[in-house]
Protein backbone atom coordinates (compact mmCIF):
# COMPACT_ATOMS: atom_id res chain seq x y z
CA UNK A 1 0.00 0.00 0.00
CA UNK A 2 1.44 3.29 -0.99
CA UNK A 3 1.99 6.53 1.63
CA UNK A 4 -1.35 8.39 -0.20
CA UNK A 5 -3.77 5.09 0.08
CA UNK A 6 -2.24 4.53 3.86
CA UNK A 7 -2.97 8.61 4.65
CA UNK A 8 -6.64 8.10 2.58
CA UNK A 9 -7.34 4.78 4.94
CA UNK A 10 -6.33 6.60 8.01
CA UNK A 11 -8.60 9.77 7.01
CA UNK A 12 -11.40 7.12 6.85
CA UNK A 13 -10.95 5.59 9.69
CA UNK A 14 -10.94 9.17 11.69
CA UNK A 15 -14.02 9.82 10.03
CA UNK A 16 -16.10 6.48 10.50
CA UNK A 17 -16.96 7.20 14.47
CA UNK A 18 -19.44 6.35 16.56
CA UNK A 19 -21.77 8.95 16.13
CA UNK A 20 -22.85 11.01 13.07
CA UNK A 21 -22.23 14.78 13.30
CA UNK A 22 -25.32 16.76 13.60
CA UNK A 23 -26.44 20.45 11.80
CA UNK A 24 -25.29 22.00 14.90
CA UNK A 25 -22.14 20.52 14.93
CA UNK A 26 -21.73 21.47 11.13
CA UNK A 27 -22.12 25.05 12.68
CA UNK A 28 -20.31 25.20 15.50
CA UNK A 29 -17.46 24.19 13.06
CA UNK A 30 -18.18 27.59 11.34
CA UNK A 31 -16.88 29.12 14.58
CA UNK A 32 -19.29 31.88 14.81
CA UNK A 33 -18.62 32.29 18.54
CA UNK A 34 -15.03 33.39 16.35
CA UNK A 35 -16.43 36.18 14.57
CA UNK A 36 -15.40 38.76 17.62
CA UNK A 37 -12.09 38.22 16.32
CA UNK A 38 -13.23 41.08 12.88
CA UNK A 39 -13.21 43.36 15.75
CA UNK A 40 -9.60 43.85 14.63
CA UNK A 41 -11.52 45.84 11.31
CA UNK A 42 -12.38 47.85 14.07
CA UNK A 43 -8.87 50.00 14.24
CA UNK A 44 -9.18 50.30 10.47
CA UNK A 45 -12.65 52.13 10.54
CA UNK A 46 -11.18 54.34 13.67
CA UNK A 47 -7.99 55.57 11.75
CA UNK A 48 -9.97 56.26 8.34
CA UNK A 49 -12.39 58.35 9.72
CA UNK A 50 -9.47 60.27 11.17
CA UNK A 51 -6.86 59.97 8.32
CA UNK A 52 -9.73 60.90 5.52
CA UNK A 53 -12.19 63.01 7.95
CA UNK A 54 -14.97 60.99 6.76
CA UNK A 55 -18.35 62.35 7.73
CA UNK A 56 -20.35 59.57 9.26
CA UNK A 57 -23.79 59.50 8.12
CA UNK A 58 -26.65 56.24 8.47
CA UNK A 59 -26.10 54.81 4.88
CA UNK A 60 -22.12 54.40 6.17
CA UNK A 61 -23.32 52.86 9.78
CA UNK A 62 -25.13 50.27 7.33
CA UNK A 63 -22.42 49.68 4.82
CA UNK A 64 -19.91 48.84 7.79
CA UNK A 65 -22.64 46.32 9.15
CA UNK A 66 -23.11 44.52 5.88
CA UNK A 67 -19.06 44.86 5.41
CA UNK A 68 -18.61 43.30 9.09
CA UNK A 69 -20.93 40.64 8.06
CA UNK A 70 -19.19 39.57 4.83
CA UNK A 71 -15.63 39.62 6.78
CA UNK A 72 -17.69 37.10 9.49
CA UNK A 73 -18.58 34.75 6.86
CA UNK A 74 -15.74 34.32 4.84
CA UNK A 75 -13.86 33.90 8.21
CA UNK A 76 -16.41 31.51 8.97
CA UNK A 77 -15.64 29.41 5.31
CA UNK A 78 -11.64 29.21 6.73
CA UNK A 79 -12.73 27.83 9.66
CA UNK A 80 -14.18 24.87 7.90
CA UNK A 81 -11.57 23.88 6.12
CA UNK A 82 -9.38 24.78 9.17
CA UNK A 83 -11.00 22.21 11.08
CA UNK A 84 -11.70 19.60 8.52
CA UNK A 85 -8.08 19.33 7.66
CA UNK A 86 -7.17 19.05 11.24
CA UNK A 87 -9.58 16.12 12.03
CA UNK A 88 -5.69 14.11 11.53
CA UNK A 89 -3.54 16.67 13.99
CA UNK A 90 -6.00 18.07 16.60
CA UNK A 91 -6.28 14.75 18.03
CA UNK A 92 -2.89 14.66 19.31
CA UNK A 93 -3.99 18.46 21.42
CA UNK A 94 -4.87 18.09 24.91
CA UNK A 95 -8.18 20.37 24.18
CA UNK A 96 -8.75 20.09 20.74
CA UNK A 97 -9.24 16.60 20.49
CA UNK A 98 -12.79 16.57 22.22
CA UNK A 99 -13.87 18.96 18.84
CA UNK A 100 -17.35 17.63 16.99
CA UNK A 101 -15.27 16.34 13.75
CA UNK A 102 -12.71 14.00 16.19
CA UNK A 103 -15.37 12.58 18.03
CA UNK A 104 -18.16 12.31 15.45
CA UNK A 105 -18.44 10.97 12.06
CA UNK A 106 -18.86 13.99 8.94
CA UNK A 107 -19.79 13.81 5.59
CA UNK A 108 -17.08 16.07 3.34
CA UNK A 109 -19.50 16.16 0.71
CA UNK A 110 -21.13 18.65 3.21
CA UNK A 111 -18.20 20.61 4.63
CA UNK A 112 -17.52 21.53 1.12
CA UNK A 113 -21.09 22.69 0.57
CA UNK A 114 -21.05 24.53 3.69
CA UNK A 115 -17.25 26.30 2.80
CA UNK A 116 -18.58 26.82 -0.84
CA UNK A 117 -22.12 28.51 0.48
CA UNK A 118 -20.40 30.85 2.98
CA UNK A 119 -17.46 31.85 0.70
CA UNK A 120 -19.77 32.80 -1.92
CA UNK A 121 -22.19 34.56 0.34
CA UNK A 122 -19.12 36.54 1.78
CA UNK A 123 -17.71 37.71 -1.46
CA UNK A 124 -21.10 38.30 -3.19
CA UNK A 125 -21.68 40.99 -0.04
CA UNK A 126 -18.10 42.34 -0.44
CA UNK A 127 -18.71 42.92 -4.23
CA UNK A 128 -21.90 44.83 -3.39
CA UNK A 129 -19.65 47.27 -1.44
CA UNK A 130 -17.02 47.99 -3.54
CA UNK A 131 -14.41 46.45 -5.50
CA UNK A 132 -11.87 47.14 -2.79
CA UNK A 133 -13.26 45.93 -0.47
CA UNK A 134 -14.13 42.67 -2.30
CA UNK A 135 -10.37 42.49 -3.34
CA UNK A 136 -9.60 42.37 0.32
CA UNK A 137 -12.02 39.97 0.96
CA UNK A 138 -10.82 37.40 -1.59
CA UNK A 139 -7.47 38.13 -0.40
CA UNK A 140 -9.00 36.83 3.20
CA UNK A 141 -9.95 33.95 1.59
CA UNK A 142 -6.69 32.94 -0.27
CA UNK A 143 -5.09 33.15 2.80
CA UNK A 144 -7.39 30.78 4.50
CA UNK A 145 -6.26 27.86 1.58
CA UNK A 146 -2.62 29.04 1.69
CA UNK A 147 -2.69 28.40 5.32
CA UNK A 148 -4.88 25.12 5.36
CA UNK A 149 -4.74 23.32 2.09
CA UNK A 150 -2.00 21.22 0.50
CA UNK A 151 1.07 21.33 -0.55
CA UNK A 152 1.14 24.74 0.61
CA UNK A 153 -0.60 24.34 4.34
CA UNK A 154 1.67 27.07 5.43
CA UNK A 155 0.46 26.61 9.28
CA UNK A 156 3.36 23.49 8.99
CA UNK A 157 6.11 25.75 8.16
CA UNK A 158 7.65 27.54 11.05
CA UNK A 159 7.64 30.64 11.30
CA UNK A 160 5.56 30.81 8.17
CA UNK A 161 2.45 29.29 10.04
CA UNK A 162 2.40 32.64 12.53
CA UNK A 163 2.94 34.91 9.79
CA UNK A 164 0.27 33.79 7.24
CA UNK A 165 -1.77 32.92 10.31
CA UNK A 166 -1.21 36.82 11.42
CA UNK A 167 -1.55 38.68 8.14
CA UNK A 168 -5.25 38.12 8.50
CA UNK A 169 -5.29 40.91 10.65
CA UNK A 170 -3.73 43.76 8.65
CA UNK A 171 -6.09 42.34 6.00
CA UNK A 172 -9.22 42.74 8.18
CA UNK A 173 -7.80 46.15 9.34
CA UNK A 174 -7.49 46.67 5.41
CA UNK A 175 -11.19 46.03 5.34
CA UNK A 176 -12.17 48.34 7.79
CA UNK A 177 -10.01 51.04 6.42
CA UNK A 178 -11.96 50.78 2.29
CA UNK A 179 -15.02 51.00 4.34
CA UNK A 180 -14.81 54.06 5.30
CA UNK A 181 -12.31 55.88 2.95
CA UNK A 182 -13.84 57.62 0.19
CA UNK A 183 -13.99 56.30 -3.81
CA UNK A 184 -11.53 58.17 -6.22
CA UNK A 185 -12.03 58.38 -10.21
CA UNK A 186 -15.73 57.73 -12.13
CA UNK A 187 -17.94 56.80 -8.48
CA UNK A 188 -20.02 54.78 -11.22
CA UNK A 189 -17.19 52.34 -12.28
CA UNK A 190 -16.59 49.44 -9.92
CA UNK A 191 -13.53 48.25 -11.74
CA UNK A 192 -11.82 51.86 -11.35
CA UNK A 193 -8.51 51.25 -9.73
CA UNK A 194 -7.55 54.76 -8.65
CA UNK A 195 -8.91 53.09 -5.49
CA UNK A 196 -5.75 51.83 -5.00
CA UNK A 197 -4.75 55.67 -4.05
CA UNK A 198 -6.83 55.19 -0.72
CA UNK A 199 -4.95 51.94 0.72
CA UNK A 200 -3.60 52.82 3.99
CA UNK A 201 -0.02 53.68 4.47
CA UNK A 202 2.49 50.51 4.02
CA UNK A 203 4.19 51.44 7.66
CA UNK A 204 0.52 50.98 9.64
CA UNK A 205 -0.04 47.83 7.58
CA UNK A 206 3.69 45.98 8.66
CA UNK A 207 3.26 47.35 12.16
CA UNK A 208 -0.47 45.83 12.42
CA UNK A 209 0.78 42.18 11.02
CA UNK A 210 3.80 42.62 13.30
CA UNK A 211 1.25 43.17 16.43
CA UNK A 212 -0.88 40.45 15.51
CA UNK A 213 2.35 37.89 14.72
CA UNK A 214 3.33 38.89 18.33
CA UNK A 215 -0.11 37.83 19.40
CA UNK A 216 -0.31 34.51 17.42
CA UNK A 217 3.75 33.70 18.53
CA UNK A 218 2.38 33.75 22.20
CA UNK A 219 -0.30 31.80 21.19
CA UNK A 220 2.09 29.09 19.53
CA UNK A 221 4.32 29.18 22.94
CA UNK A 222 1.07 28.67 25.30
CA UNK A 223 0.15 25.66 22.97
CA UNK A 224 4.10 24.28 22.86
CA UNK A 225 4.11 24.23 26.90
CA UNK A 226 0.21 22.73 27.63
CA UNK A 227 1.59 19.80 25.10
CA UNK A 228 4.69 19.47 27.08
CA UNK A 229 5.78 16.97 24.79
CA UNK A 230 8.14 17.66 21.80
CA UNK A 231 7.14 14.77 20.24
CA UNK A 232 3.84 14.83 20.95
CA UNK A 233 3.73 18.72 20.15
CA UNK A 234 5.41 17.99 16.31
CA UNK A 235 2.19 15.28 15.89
CA UNK A 236 -0.22 18.22 16.61
CA UNK A 237 1.48 20.94 14.69
CA UNK A 238 4.29 19.97 12.22
CA UNK A 239 5.88 23.35 13.00
CA UNK A 240 6.43 22.31 16.46
CA UNK A 241 9.00 19.97 15.24
CA UNK A 242 11.04 22.65 14.61
CA UNK A 243 10.14 25.35 17.64
CA UNK A 244 11.41 25.56 20.97
CA UNK A 245 10.43 27.48 23.85
CA UNK A 246 13.36 29.73 23.42
CA UNK A 247 12.99 30.35 19.62
CA UNK A 248 9.08 31.58 20.07
CA UNK A 249 10.21 33.75 23.02
CA UNK A 250 12.98 34.90 20.53
CA UNK A 251 10.30 35.42 17.70
CA UNK A 252 8.00 37.01 20.06
CA UNK A 253 10.17 39.57 21.12
CA UNK A 254 11.26 40.15 17.15
CA UNK A 255 7.52 40.87 16.43
CA UNK A 256 6.73 43.32 19.26
CA UNK A 257 10.06 45.74 18.23
CA UNK A 258 9.15 45.45 14.83
CA UNK A 259 6.07 46.03 15.24
CA UNK A 260 6.39 49.03 18.05
CA UNK A 261 9.13 50.88 15.06
CA UNK A 262 6.59 51.10 11.88
CA UNK A 263 4.06 52.13 14.26
CA UNK A 264 6.49 54.87 15.43
CA UNK A 265 7.29 55.98 11.56
CA UNK A 266 3.20 55.81 10.91
CA UNK A 267 2.70 57.85 14.29
CA UNK A 268 5.08 60.92 13.62
CA UNK A 269 3.92 60.54 10.08
CA UNK A 270 0.29 61.06 10.22
CA UNK A 271 -0.95 60.84 13.66
CA UNK A 272 1.35 62.46 16.50
CA UNK A 273 -1.05 62.65 19.53
CA UNK A 274 -0.70 59.03 19.56
CA UNK A 275 2.71 58.88 20.48
CA UNK A 276 0.91 59.94 24.42
CA UNK A 277 0.12 55.81 24.16
CA UNK A 278 3.11 54.40 23.50
CA UNK A 279 3.89 53.00 27.08
CA UNK A 280 0.24 52.07 27.59
CA UNK A 281 0.63 50.14 24.30
CA UNK A 282 4.03 48.91 25.79
CA UNK A 283 2.24 47.93 29.01
CA UNK A 284 -0.57 46.54 26.67
CA UNK A 285 2.03 44.14 24.80
CA UNK A 286 3.99 43.43 28.42
CA UNK A 287 0.40 42.55 29.92
CA UNK A 288 -0.19 40.07 27.17
CA UNK A 289 3.15 38.34 27.66
CA UNK A 290 2.73 37.78 31.17
CA UNK A 291 -0.34 36.25 30.83
CA UNK A 292 0.78 33.78 27.70
CA UNK A 293 3.66 32.70 29.92
CA UNK A 294 1.08 31.08 32.61
CA UNK A 295 0.65 27.38 32.74
CA UNK A 296 -2.58 26.53 30.66
CA UNK A 297 -2.40 30.06 29.64
CA UNK A 298 -5.78 31.65 28.18
CA UNK A 299 -4.11 33.26 25.65
CA UNK A 300 -5.00 29.98 23.53
CA UNK A 301 -8.29 30.33 23.57
CA UNK A 302 -10.36 33.63 22.43
CA UNK A 303 -12.99 33.58 25.38
CA UNK A 304 -9.76 32.68 27.61
CA UNK A 305 -8.72 36.51 28.25
CA UNK A 306 -12.25 37.36 29.02
CA UNK A 307 -12.07 36.01 32.21
CA UNK A 308 -8.80 38.26 32.66
CA UNK A 309 -11.19 41.09 34.24
CA UNK A 310 -8.38 43.71 34.99
CA UNK A 311 -6.66 43.18 31.63
CA UNK A 312 -10.19 43.29 30.27
CA UNK A 313 -10.74 46.78 31.93
CA UNK A 314 -7.04 47.97 30.73
CA UNK A 315 -7.99 47.40 27.20
CA UNK A 316 -11.06 48.97 27.67
CA UNK A 317 -9.27 51.74 28.93
CA UNK A 318 -6.50 51.69 26.06
CA UNK A 319 -9.19 51.41 23.54
CA UNK A 320 -11.14 54.55 24.68
CA UNK A 321 -7.95 56.50 24.90
CA UNK A 322 -6.86 55.30 21.20
CA UNK A 323 -10.01 57.05 20.80
CA UNK A 324 -9.65 60.04 21.73
CA UNK A 325 -6.53 60.99 20.76
CA UNK A 326 -7.57 60.24 17.06
CA UNK A 327 -9.84 63.51 17.40
CA UNK A 328 -8.26 65.70 19.62
CA UNK A 329 -5.10 67.80 18.54
CA UNK A 330 -2.31 68.62 21.17
CA UNK A 331 -0.31 71.30 20.12
CA UNK A 332 2.57 71.24 21.73
CA UNK A 333 3.33 67.53 19.84
CA UNK A 334 3.57 69.25 16.88
CA UNK A 335 5.72 72.30 18.62
CA UNK A 336 7.73 69.21 19.75
CA UNK A 337 8.32 67.57 16.61
CA UNK A 338 8.76 70.66 14.84
CA UNK A 339 12.03 71.38 16.89
CA UNK A 340 13.11 68.11 17.11
CA UNK A 341 13.43 68.40 13.64
CA UNK A 342 15.64 71.67 13.52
Amino acid sequence: MSATEIHISKKKDMLHTSKSATFKDYVRIARPDNWVKNVFMAPGILFAFAYFTTPFTTELGLKIIIGFLSTCLIASANYVINEYLDIEFDKFHPVKKTRSLIQKTVKPQIIYIEYALLAALGLGIAYTISIKFFSMALLLLIMGIVYNVRPLRSKERVYLDVLTESINNPIRFTLGWFLVSPSLGVPDSRWDLNWINTFPPISIIIAYWMGGAFLMATKRFAEYRLINDPVLAGQYRRSFKFYTENSLLISMFFYGITCAFFLGIFLIKNRIELLVSFPFFALLFSWYLRIGLLNDSPVQRVKGLHKRKWFMLYLLLFTILICVLMFVKIPWLHWFLQNANN
